[in-house]
């Protein structure tokens, strides 16, 4: 019997396994149209401050190309609303981040100024922004269109060592504090400053227990070891690290130890992957160290000198281009994290616009897809990207709301104000 060439091709695919026949971009795509990016750290409303003074009446943030410098990157944000859909992000933590060298007090009014102007942004474009507070209230903005836009504090610094103002935070709308951020504050240390605590002073644990109290996130982005293994003690719901790598990969101090990532895998919680190159690829670090110690030798030689210590930096950086941090190298952050704590336990938090540039092929939040097209290369099936990009951040919100819901009964931890 004569076979035509049609049923030839008919009987090859029959013969061919589903996953073969199914392209990484189809299998990327597929997996970012059922769970778009739930993205853990964007750093917008410091850049609202740092550009534009929280003033919003000239912001288009439907292109924002033309934004003005800012003092670490001259060139255009990386973030707006048709990035933002180009990227496929569904859901959105801003970061409500104040600098960690403001006095206490201080950090408190302005973190509140950033609270206000990132719900003020929201307001201004409703069609495509919803502030939401719960895992079901973001499924339901990403269901009718609109980007869920959920705030994180990032530094304890910002409630000024008070429980209740912690307590007024979350009210107003704060759904995580990363516990410290550059720096030490009184209770935590930072993975980035000299280590004054051993971790977390009492005081810090029961931050922890109050926040989950609370149902509000217990951020690890920016803590020293000791910091994450006090917190994973005493939580009692999912922890989340914002935005931040595998420090097997890459080792920087604000990467996490495959110790705290075995511990993670019992807390239930998520490492939501950077995108920073500094901190996503381990020969640009080495690359960074080597030009600030070029920069600090440039600066010895020449003191009071500053065109000359410049001048050669500049003809340094001309001989010495840095080295690509790539797309691949942030999925070998993730290909690390999921042998060692699982793919239950990732998520991703770009920090964009709060650094110069993100990685080679991602600059910017529209890169979204390229990432999870080189996962789909390595094999990872579309529910475990579904997991990255959303479903995993989602769960663990919802432990933490489960874990408030049935404290309800508990009153909150009281401390004694200090005098006047």
């Amino acid at each position: 019997m004569r076979i035509f060439p049609t049923c030839l091709l008919a009987i090859a695919l029959a013969a061919t396994p589903a996953v073969a026949q199914t392209s990484p971009e189809d299998v990327a795509k597929a997996a970012l149209e059922a769970a778009p990016v739930f993205d853990g750290h964007n750093d917008v409303p410091g850049a609202l401050r740092e550009r534009y003074k929280n003033i919003l009446a000239d912001f288009d943030f439907e292109d924002t190309h033309d934004a003005p410098p800012s003092s670490f990157a001259r060139g255009a944000m990386h973030t707006d609303l048709v990035r933002l859909r180009q990227g496929k992000v569904g859901a959105q933590f801003w970061s409500v981040y104040v600098s960690a060298a403001l006095p206490e007090p201080k950090a408190v009014q302005t973190v509140l100024e950033q609270i206000d102007v990132t719900k003020r942004l929201v307001a201004k474009y409703p069609e495509s922004l919803q502030i939401t507070l719960t895992a079901d209230q973001v499924e339901d903005a990403m269901a009718h269109g609109r980007i869920a836009s959920l705030m994180g504090m990032e530094g304890g610094h910002s409630i000024w060592s008070s429980l209740a103002v912690l307590r007024q935070m979350y009210d107003l709308g704060a759904r995580y504090m990363t516990l410290t951020h550059s720096k030490n504050t009184p209770w935590a240390d930072s993975a980035t400053d000299t280590p004054a605590h051993d971790g977390l002073t009492e005081f810090g644990k029961q931050v922890v227990r109050e926040m989950n109290r609370l149902g509000m996130l217990v951020d690890l982005s920016h803590v020293s070891e000791k910091t994450m293994m006090d917190a994973l003690d005493v939580a009692q719901a999912p922890v989340i690290f914002s935005h931040s790598g595998a420090r097997a990969v890459n080792g920087h101090a604000r990467n996490v130890p495959d110790a705290v990532l075995v511990r993670l895998k019992e807390n239930g919680g998520v490492v939501m992957v950077v995108a920073l190159p500094t901190y996503v690829g381990e020969e640009f670090r080495q690359w960074f160290a080597r030009r600030e110690a070029e920069k600090k030798r440039l600066e010895t030689l020449w003191p009071g000198q500053s065109d000359q210590s410049a001048a050669g930096l500049k003809e340094w950086d001309t001989a010495n281009g840095p080295p690509a941090a790539t797309v691949s190298d942030m999925a070998d952050h993730i290909d690390h994290i999921r042998e060692v704590a699982g793919v239950e336990h990732i998520g991703l938090g770009g920090d964009y616009d709060g650094m110069p540039i993100g990685v080679a092929g991602m600059e910017d939040v529209a890169g979204y897809p390229a990432l999870f097209v080189e996962l789909a290369r390595r094999g990872y099936s579309q529910a475990e990207l579904e997991m990255i990009a959303s479903r995993n951040i989602l769960r663990v919100l919802r432990q933490a709301e489960r874990f408030a819901a049935d404290q309800r009964d508990v009153p909150p931890i009281e401390t004694e104000v200090t005098s006047d």
